[in-house]
């Protein structure tokens, strides 16, 4: 298959140039699709220019657009991690408990003695904590 080493070296680094020009591809892609900028339209024409020209198509995108991928993905991962953190404070704290529900749920803790007089103390301040919290803001 390969006569001497040039050849297979010639061969493993034609292999990490398509590989890299797929990684490429699939950066611009997923940007592109993530430009909320740009029309349907103006999405079609880059794709179609992309699949039919590919590697005059990805320098001329990069060189048109590349200045504003990075704004775009930051955006991006800044989006996902705000919408994470509101689903964990959703998840980690359910809607529509108050200070006093919290006092009372930890009053049914301490007749049931699943906790201590001082833990059951420690509940109530901190959920007072929170009213004044909320009062003050």
């Amino acid at each position: 298959m390969f006569d001497d080493n040039g050849s297979f070296l010639l061969a493993m680094f034609e292999f990490f140039i398509f590989v890299a020009w797929f990684m490429c591809l699939f950066w611009v892609f997923g940007d592109l699709f993530r430009d909320k900028d740009l029309s349907g339209v103006a999405k079609t024409f880059w794709t179609l220019f992309l699949v039919f020209l590919p590697i005059l198509g990805m320098l001329v995108y990069l060189i048109a657009r590349g200045g504003g991928m990075t704004e775009r993905a930051l955006a991006a991962q800044a989006e996902a991690v705000r919408r994470q953190n509101a689903y964990i404070r959703e998840v980690a704290a359910p809607a529509g408990t108050t200070p006093t529900d919290e006092i009372a749920s930890a009053k049914k803790l301490l007749d049931a003695g699943a906790i201590s007089a001082a833990e059951y103390e420690q509940l109530k301040a901190s959920a007072l904590a929170k009213t004044t919290a909320a009062a003050a803001a």
